[in-house]
């Protein structure tokens, strides 16, 4: 399966994306962790306003196959959640890096960034896998 990875997006290994917006990050999962997945049926995210810090959980997404956690690949403040994808989890799966965002975070250390992946390097890392 050809999954797309979008070059504007930084990536950890654990399969979250981070999209930047001056201070804002915009986190979700990657195409490849939700196709591993299969039928995601219930999502779980922090309410707005809670904060995150990195590499801890915030989140988990059950699917049909297993349930997994969502580790924080920076900290911040939760400025919004995509209530969308908590009503309708399909959402997913049809658009991961659009309407499928998972949460907006106001950044508090840019530094946490340095050991995120370009879309070449994340494709790089699946293609050793």
């Amino acid at each position: 399966m050809v999954l797309d990875y979008p070059n504007d997006l930084r990536y950890k290994d654990s399969h979250e994306y981070i999209r930047l917006d001056g201070e804002t990050a915009t986190l979700g999962l990657s195409a490849f962790a939700i196709d591993q997945l299969g039928d995601i049926v219930f999502i779980e995210l922090p309410d707005v306003g809670g904060s995150l810090e990195k590499g801890q959980r915030f989140g988990t997404v059950e699917s049909v196959k297993a349930v997994e956690e969502i580790y924080a690949p920076l900290s911040g403040k939760v400025l919004e959640r995509n209530e969308d994808v908590i009503a309708s989890p399909e959402i997913l799966k049809e658009d991961p890096y659009h309407s499928g965002w998972l949460v907006k975070v106001k950044i508090n250390d840019f530094t946490e960034l340095d050991d995120s992946l370009s879309a070449p390097e994340y494709y790089a890392l699946l293609e050793s896998q």
